[in-house]
């Protein structure tokens, strides 16, 4: 039976409430469980109490082979019950294709436009120099 920490959404419409359980992984989000052991109430200030979770039983449900999802791992983390893995995602920061090929159509564009002015700045200037 695969194990998960994992969140379970509580709460009315509107006002999130989730608690920290352990669940079989085949078992639907806000189904059966097998423990509670903690909650997270994000309407709470960031510098209030969002998280609370017990300790020792997340250590033994670890033992017993238990694997939390993402956003439990990142609160254990925060507790120093668990180390979580620097991620990188470098390209996601990249503009998609489409955004791209604008932005390169608008550079060149404007390249156009820039040598455009060059030219038609080169003969008045020379046409300043000879005045002089």
């Amino acid at each position: 039976m695969p194990l998960k920490i994992r969140l379970a959404r509580a709460g009315s419409k509107k006002r999130p409430y989730y608690h920290v359980v352990i669940a079989d992984a085949r078992s639907p989000r806000d189904g059966r469980f097998i423990e509670s052991i903690g909650s997270w109430n994000p309407l709470l200030p960031k510098d209030g109490e969002r998280v609370k979770v017990d300790a020792d039983r997340v250590k033994h449900w670890l033992a017993h082979g238990a694997q939390p999802t993402d956003r439990v791992l990142r609160f254990l983390d925060e507790a120093g019950l668990v180390k979580r893995d620097a991620r990188s995602n470098p390209k996601k920061a990249e503009p998609g294709k489409k955004a791209q090929e604008r932005a390169s159509l608008l550079k060149k564009a404007q390249e156009d436009a820039a040598a455009a002015a060059a030219a038609a700045a080169a003969p008045a200037e020379a046409e300043a120099a000879t005045a002089e």
